[in-house]
């Protein structure tokens, strides 16, 4: 779905990884080489469900929380050259969940994996896998070669 200007948006997920940071970089190559603008986000659970809802300790908590989140996200963002531009976004709650939201009004979803397969994939789940499992909106999987250079370098 096109931005208020008429672009195309893209929805990318950031996490502070290698693997968002690949994600991002290929989202803002789309964006540029499409006319389209980038939503980088950063997605935090507080953890907080044991708490009172509104008490002031968890309103402590929930800003610090996002506070982390909003200096991790631009502190990726600010390493970039951007070809498009790129807007942060800090929202509370789980992250496959967020991104499969804010999808609804994209043209596309990006995310980046880290590779994790076999039976830790099953324990652990995927964030990559649950947005491609219930995305409105494509979803491109943007690998890292983190393990493969690992594995390069054992020799």
């Amino acid at each position: 779905m096109p931005t208020r200007n008429g672009s195309r948006r893209i929805v990318v997920g950031i996490d502070g990884s290698q693997a968002s940071q690949a994600a991002l970089d290929w989202a803002v190559r789309e964006a540029a080489a499409t006319g389209g603008e980038v939503d980088a986000v950063i997605a935090f659970d507080s953890g907080l469900a044991w708490i009172d809802v509104g008490s002031a300790y968890q309103s402590r908590i929930i800003e610090h929380a996002a506070a982390q989140a909003r200096d991790e996200l631009h502190r990726v963002i600010n390493g970039l050259d951007p070809a498009a531009p790129v807007h942060p976004l800090v929202v509370e709650g789980q992250a496959a969940t967020v991104l499969v939201e804010l999808a609804r009004n994209a043209e596309l979803l990006v995310v980046g994996t880290r590779g994790r397969g076999g039976f830790a994939g099953l324990l652990l789940g995927s964030v990559s896998q649950r947005c491609t499992e219930r995305s409105p909106c494509p979803v491109v999987v943007v690998p890292t070669m983190e393990g493969a250079h690992d594995a390069s370098s054992t020799g």
